[in-house]
């Protein structure tokens, strides 16, 4: 049985970049299909795409980096979109500006000759923060997640009603680069509600979606027994062993191309493990195989970019949380920092052996991206972490400790306040179903750090009987975004003992780093400068807290940045939160994109929240740190 999305037009003459002369409008889908290939506007096509994430890459280099997808051979642009990236509280109304500005994005792809597929979720996975649907979401009563929950579904479609206008206007039916909209994401790994599949397909096409849609999933008889849905293509996700999927769709699918929607030609990393890569060598023979096999291929990630802020999520091995570090580099053919590297060359040749057949490669090759001089600079420390997040919003109050859902918040940290009776002896504190570390106080003074993933589940201090103050920092360090444990809660979840009784009547301070700018960081430099009542006697060398740098330029360029010394925390440049470090590694520095530096002076703000070091440095080259090979990961 052929199957198409469309009948296809015949081809006009003089078609422009996307499928139309200039001005005009198509009526039928850009992409169709039967069981030879792609057909674009009817001519026999190849889709040739590569991964790069708006929300990943600062605004100012969309275009260099878009244009060095396009010298790698591609001829389509492939996003997710991250819904928390666009409203990431309940009260928040959908913002497509600035950095969020999709439709931008999706131009700019469109003004280079290049198609775009969108990949609009509600879930996307992509190691990013809770798999990109918001904490309000996720942590909602009552809600089951990613089925035919009306609950859920009512959300979605609140969010579809804001974003599919943009898609639709964008799409090649009106003039536009949009060509496919992918339908959930990777629905295989995580459950069987075949009808929540067709309802986010009826979602689409509701909402105006007219070109090609799909699902994708991975490349095994389980995975699409899961996502996949008579009708609709399915897409592949897999990194090795694409001859052998192709002959599984042969066979599961008839009548349907073989697209390898996510081809995995790097991986990303966790804080406490090393740095992954994959050779260029084997990832190109890889791609050969589905070449050959008729095929066609979207590198994840093509260019990876960066997780800014607070954007990388975390797994979950089953014993243990494993946060993603802040570079998403993952290995890609165009690195975080725009190079074009030997894996770069390597597939760029694989694409040039297929001629002229989907697109025309350019000859000129993109300068390498410009960086800053190395330099060291000395840090002056400020206020101690504590008084921070004292001072950092206004208190709420509660009975038993709120969750970051509860309050409302996120990302970041939580300061929770109670007054509590220490027994006259040593004594144990501990806390119940943490997620995810905690830095406990009293009095003011650091006592103990709590974290599940090191065994760290019990505090002993030494009591008189008298209250104290009790304070607990606990950070979140990224929702999990793949997974059983999908949709997990974070904060103090269950309670605080004291030996074998629980704390009642707390505050929670929110600590929305995120939302900290060059003001607000400026106004937190004085936090606890004055005395108050319930105020405690800082001890002497706090050893966490802010700290503050400076650096004169003539022009803005590329830089990465090193914490020689620090432990743990977040960095600022210019009130913009570049994301996490922590000294467990892999990842040593962090990437400062040009746009983000001003000709003359530039602020450098750290939050360190365990251990202060004496200087920051400008580095000329990143440093991901030791690395390993991940190739059984992409199987």
């Amino acid at each position: 049985m052929t199957i198409s999305t469309a009948t296809s037009p015949l081809p006009s003459s003089g078609d422009g970049p996307n499928g139309a002369e200039a001005g005009q409008v198509r009526t039928a889908a850009a992409l169709t299909y039967d069981g030879t290939g792609f057909f674009r506007y009817g001519r026999a096509h190849r889709i040739l795409a590569g991964a790069i994430h708006y929300f990943r890459v600062h605004p100012g280099q969309w275009e260099d980096r878009l244009s060095r997808l396009k010298a790698l051979g591609l001829n389509t642009v492939d996003t997710y979109v991250a819904w928390n990236f666009h409203q990431p509280r309940a009260t928040d109304i959908p913002d497509f500006t600035g950095w969020r500005d999709l439709e931008r994005f999706i131009e700019l792809a469109g003004s280079l000759g290049m198609d775009v597929i969108v990949r609009p979720g509600p879930y996307i996975c992509a190691e990013w923060d809770n798999g990109g649907l918001p904490n309000w979401v996720t942590g909602s009563d009552g809600i089951a997640l990613r089925c035919s929950d009306p609950v859920f579904q009512s959300l979605v479609e609140g969010w579809f009603d804001h974003l599919l206008p943009i898609i639709e206007r964008q799409q090649a039916s009106n003039g536009g680069p949009v060509v496919a909209v992918q339908i959930e994401n990777e629905y295989g790994s995580y459950g069987d509600d075949h009808s929540y599949i067709r309802w986010n397909r009826d979602a689409l096409r509701d909402r105006g979606i007219t070109e090609l849609l799909f699902t994708a999933d991975g490349g095994t008889d389980y995975y699409l027994d899961g996502g996949a849905i008579e009708g609709t293509l399915a897409a592949a996700t897999l990194g090795s062993r694409g001859d052998e999927a192709i002959e599984l769709w042969k066979k599961r699918r008839p009548g349907e191309p073989f697209l390898n929607i996510e081809f995995w030609n790097g991986w990303f990393d966790h804080w406490g493990e090393k740095h992954h890569t994959r050779d260029a060598g084997d990832a190109a023979a890889e791609i050969r195989k589905i070449l050959d096999g008729g095929g066609s291929i979207c590198l994840y990630m093509a260019h990876g970019g960066t997780n800014f802020g607070l954007g990388s999520g975390s797994n979950h091995d089953g014993t243990r949380l494993q946060p993603t570090v802040t570079s998403y580099d993952s290995d890609a053919p165009v690195a975080e920092h725009g190079a074009l590297t030997g894996k770069f060359h390597a597939l760029r040749a694989e694409f040039l052996r297929l001629g002229t057949q989907s697109q025309e490669i350019p000859a000129k090759l993109p300068a390498p991206t410009p960086t800053l001089s190395p330099r060291q600079m000395a840090v002056t420390r400020g206020p101690r972490m504590l008084d921070v997040v004292r001072h950092a919003a206004a208190p709420v109050r509660s009975v038993r400790p709120l969750s970051f859902e509860d309050m409302g918040l996120p990302a970041g940290l939580i300061l929770y306040r109670a007054q509590a009776t220490l027994p006259d002896r040593d004594t144990t504190i501990r806390i119940v179903d943490l997620h995810d570390r905690a830095y406990v106080h009293v009095n003011g003074k650091f006592v103990g750090l709590l974290d599940a993933n090191s065994g760290w589940d019990g505090v002993t201090v030494r009591g008189d009987g008298s209250s104290v103050e009790l304070e607990i920092v606990v950070e979140n360090q990224g929702y999990i975004n793949y997974g059983p444990r999908y949709g997990e809660r974070k904060g103090i979840l269950g309670g605080v003992l004291i030996d074998q009784r629980y704390v009642f009547h707390w505050e929670q301070t929110p600590v929305a780093l995120a939302d900290f700018d060059a003001v607000r960081l400026a106004e937190l430099q004085t936090a606890g400068s004055g005395a108050t009542p319930d105020s405690h006697t800082p001890e002497a060398d706090t050893p966490n807290g802010l700290a503050t740098a400076t650096f004169l330029i003539h022009e803005p360029a590329d830089t990465f940045i090193a914490l020689p010394g620090f432990a743990k925390g977040f960095l600022w440049i210019n009130g913009v939160l570049l994301g996490r470090y922590w000294e467990e590694g892999p990842q040593v520095t962090l990437y400062v994109p040009g746009p983000l530096l001003s000709p003359g002076e530039n602020t450098i703000v750290v939050l360190e929240l365990e251990n202060f070091g004496l200087e920051l440095e400008l580095r000329e080259h990143p440093e991901l740190g030791s690395t390993t090979r991940h190739d059984e990961a992409l199987l």
